[in-house]
């Protein structure tokens, strides 16, 4: 059974509350449990919401963490990073579009995303064009984004649509689809895809919560819907300058389609 030693930090009312679904500290925990970012590296939080997962960066990690996402209120999250004891030189919120990122090429030494990939990362061309120029030569993305154990667009399970509607699911997917999206980059290598231990135990924190949005997801968690849910993680590596990288084992693509016969 996983442990969250970094996460449990911060299992307190106040942040959990800022949750807008399942706990990303403890699936970003996993994410990163053997990443290769260097000490100090420049990351992107990319869809970093209210700012909790850059928080989380900036204070376990020790990444100077830039909190990039289109809808929140920047100076609101530089207030919270304020009284969580940041700086900013530690954290930078920035109002960003992820079709549209507003710095230098080549700036970061890694992309994280948490969650949202999940509403911009489904056109294959989106990753080479639109994401991996400000990653650095051999930087790295790492990525959880909520899924499906098999894909059920075609007939969606009763229980589901309690909570979600046709068009919020049509960007959940599973191990498969997702394979053969990033497959399709020219600029990156998959390091690994799969499903992620800390699923439960995220829903589990999410769904305790008293607001309207977990009240909604419950429906179809307690209608017994969880059983076609999973978190997926992506992890990938940009190629160096010679465009050579870590080589691309086909048996990852077959393996990801295993989990969606």
């Amino acid at each position: 059974m996983m442990k969250y030693p970094l996460s449990d930090k911060y299992h307190t009312p106040e942040l959990l509350s800022k949750m807008t679904g399942p706990n990303p500290l403890k699936l970003e925990e996993e994410l990163l449990s053997k990443h290769h970012i260097p000490e100090g590296g420049i990351v992107c939080d990319l869809g970093s919401g209210n700012g909790l997962t850059s928080v989380f960066l900036a204070k376990e990690y020790g990444f100077q963490v830039y909190a990039a996402d289109l809808l929140s209120n920047p100076e609101e999250n530089r207030s919270f990073f304020t009284r969580m004891g940041l700086t900013e030189q530690q954290i930078i919120p920035v109002k960003a579009d992820a079709f549209s990122l507003p710095f230098e090429e080549e700036f970061f030494d890694a992309i994280i995303s948490t969650d949202s990939y999940k509403s911009f990362g489904r056109d294959p061309s989106f990753l080479d064009e639109k994401l991996l120029p400000f990653v650095k030569p051999g930087g790295y993305l790492y990525i959880a984004i909520p899924g499906m154990k098999k894909d059920l667009h075609d007939a969606l399970p009763d229980e589901l649509l309690l909570s979600w509607s046709p068009e919020q699911l049509d960007n959940i997917h599973d191990l498969g689809y997702w394979a053969d999206v990033v497959i399709q980059s020219k600029g990156a290598e998959i390091v690994m895809i799969s499903e992620m231990q800390s699923h439960e135990a995220a829903w589990s924190d999410w769904l305790e919560q008293e607001n309207e949005s977990a009240a909604n997801d419950r429906l179809a968690i307690e209608a017994g819907g969880g059983k076609h849910l999973n978190s997926i993680e992506i992890i990938m590596r940009k190629k160096d300058w010679f465009g050579e990288g870590v080589h691309f084992d086909e048996s990852i693509h077959d393996i990801a389609c295993e989990y969606s016969i």
